[in-house]
């Protein structure tokens, strides 16, 4: 499958660079609009892998103020050539002032400036590899396939691996990966917080979303409109559970282990999260998805149900 990326960049970039502040000794500037935006991107799903296209001509303006006398320039960025082929430290930056004094703004711009506008662009491609392929994966016939591999690879059900003599283990590619370990504080019983993971009404609470939850040996787990699917392979009440877990952008049937220990701390729980197998270009997505979509959503939801007690 293929994405066109092109408008999803065109206001993500916008959305990274206008409004960025540079600020130093001499003064401060700032990006006040994306002038000129000519390119392309897009996505392409092959084997399970994602491969990203990119070729990027932006024209930036930017303002600023000097210091010490209050004087308001203007001038440009133009970065002429952003893509796949080149590291972000090494494209082209191009700072440029209409004439006249402030030069200390342009140096400004040159320096800090530059800095911060590889950032914003690391932040643009960040986005197009992890938030704009958060769907890339979509049900389609080959979803139901990799379904039924997983089922079959569960069920040990080994009829049909007469069509596909190589061990489904070994599907894609050997991928680099990282474990991520967090622990959380909870105001609640472990065997309260152990429900929410295990409770299907209270998943859909917290995650806003209909879910399939199976806590069971083997059973199911499907989140937020199926961006995060899985399995449990252990649980025991109260204190551990753990999972086969993957978001829908990683490479295909790759997924992570997940272990959840509650630790029970009188009137609250301490919650050990370990992940393990995330492909390394999803750390940071990976440690988002579960502090912002799981940790944070289920405190909101602890303090309604201790709201509603009360």
């Amino acid at each position: 499958t293929e994405r066109d990326a092109t408008s999803w960049s065109k206001s993500k970039l916008k959305e990274v660079l206008v409004g960025l502040v540079v600020e130093g000794e001499a003064g401060r500037c700032e990006i006040s609009d994306l002038k000129h935006v000519e390119g392309e991107a897009s996505c392409n799903s092959r084997k399970g892998k994602l491969i990203f296209f990119y070729e990027w001509n932006l024209r930036l303006s930017w303002k600023g103020t000097v210091k010490e006398s209050g004087e308001k320039h203007k001038g440009s960025v133009e970065i002429p050539n952003l893509s796949e082929e080149n590291e972000v430290d090494d494209t082209e930056i191009n700072v440029s002032k209409k004439k006249g004094e402030g030069d200390v703004l342009k140096d400004l711009m040159r320096t800090e400036g530059t800095t911060k506008v590889r950032d914003a662009l690391r932040d643009y491609l960040k986005a197009l590899k992890t938030e704009f392929t958060l769907g890339m994966i979509l049900p389609t016939k080959a979803t139901v396939g990799q379904e039924l591999a997983a089922e079959r690879k569960l069920s040990g059900n080994t009829m049909q691996d007469s069509v596909s003599p190589q061990p489904l283990d070994v599907v894609g590619v050997k991928i680099p990966t990282v474990k991520i370990l967090m622990r959380e504080i909870f105001n609640s019983p472990a065997d309260e917080l152990y429900s929410i993971f295990t409770t299907k009404e209270l998943v859909q609470k917290f995650s806003k979303c209909p879910a399939v939850i199976e806590a069971e040996k083997g059973g199911k787990l499907q989140m937020f409109d199926g961006c995060v699917s899985g399995e449990y392979t252990d649980l025991v009440p109260s204190q551990r559970i753990v999972l086969k877990w993957r978001c829908r952008s990683w490479p295909e049937e790759h997924y992570a282990t997940v272990a959840l220990n509650f630790k029970d701390l009188a009137a609250q729980t301490e919650l050990q999260l370990e992940c393990k197998g995330v492909p390394v270009s999803n750390e940071d997505s990976t440690k988002q998805c579960w502090k912002k979509q799981y940790f944070e959503e289920i405190r909101v939801l602890l303090q309604q149900s201790h709201d509603n007690m009360e």
